[in-house]
């Protein structure tokens, strides 16, 4: 069986090893929608961070 090739890891110039993610960015109106926002997407499993700016 032939073995599947895999990239290597990438590193910055620090030797910081970089690994890819993906996100979402959704604009909300007020904090009461960022907070059910936020709660139903926890809710339905998705890994979140909060972020105000």
């Amino acid at each position: 069986m032939k073995r599947k090739e895999t990239a290597p890891p990438m590193l910055g110039s620090n030797g910081f090893r970089y690994k890819e993610q993906f996100g979402v960015i959704v604009l909300c109106k007020d904090e009461a929608e960022h907070k059910a926002v936020y709660e139903r997407l926890k809710a339905e499993g998705y890994k979140c961070r909060v972020v105000r700016v």
